[in-house]
């Protein structure tokens, strides 16, 4: 049973909408207007892929042999008011200092900037949560107010318990740590998780099945 993908009960035909926008190298050329819900994530811990199979679509996100070569901000339309972002993954050590520091910078302009930000979904790889990094985007989150989800991906990769027993705990580090965010179980490659996803951006963009 294990080895069937798990069929998902929401209707995500908003996000099945999505197509690219536009990407944006400096905080002026972000786009102003409307709803966003932007997505963060170390490097390789299956970013693109998430967004992909939200949105139904395996060439959405584009995902790099390379991890760490995507250094814009990508925008992708779901209608003429909602967007998903897509930031630059980080924590991978073999990019140059220059180029880590331009990635922060926009990083940080983005999510101390953009007034149609609703909240962001930070993705961790579930063998690997918390990283420094990634604790560095919830504290920034934190001094921003701006509500997070995050979801932790490649869950196919364990058992089911190991699942449950790494959210619990990834909670527990965060409710110590004073963080306010919401924890789910997903894994891109089943689309278990997915009905969680989907109701989550829409409480966030306020839109209805």
């Amino acid at each position: 049973m294990n080895n069937h993908v798990i069929k998902t009960t929401v209707n995500n035909r908003f996000y099945r909408q999505a197509r690219f926008l536009m990407s944006a190298g400096k905080a002026n050329q972000f786009p102003r207007s409307g709803k966003e819900v932007a997505f963060a994530g170390r490097s390789n811990a299956g970013k693109s892929s998430a967004i992909n199979t939200l949105c139904d679509n395996k060439g959405l996100a584009r995902t790099s042999k390379t991890p760490g070569r995507t250094r814009l901000v990508n925008f992708f339309e779901l209608d003429d008011n909602h967007r998903l972002v897509d930031l630059p993954g980080y924590g991978f050590a073999k990019v140059p200092l220059a180029v880590k520091n331009e990635w922060e910078k926009l990083m940080t302009q983005y999510l101390s900037d953009q007034s149609a930000l609703n909240g962001l979904v930070i993705i961790m790889d579930i063998r690997h949560p918390l990283s420094n990094h990634d604790w560095q985007m919830l504290q920034w989150c934190q001094d921003f107010d701006l509500p997070v989800h995050v979801l932790l991906t490649k869950a196919d990769k364990i058992k089911r318990g190991a699942q449950l027993n790494c959210k619990l705990q990834v909670l527990k580090k965060l409710k110590e740590a004073n963080i306010n965010a919401s924890v789910q179980v997903f894994s891109a490659l089943k689309k278990s998780g997915l009905d969680e996803l989907v109701a989550k951006l829409d409480a966030w963009f306020g839109v209805t099945a």
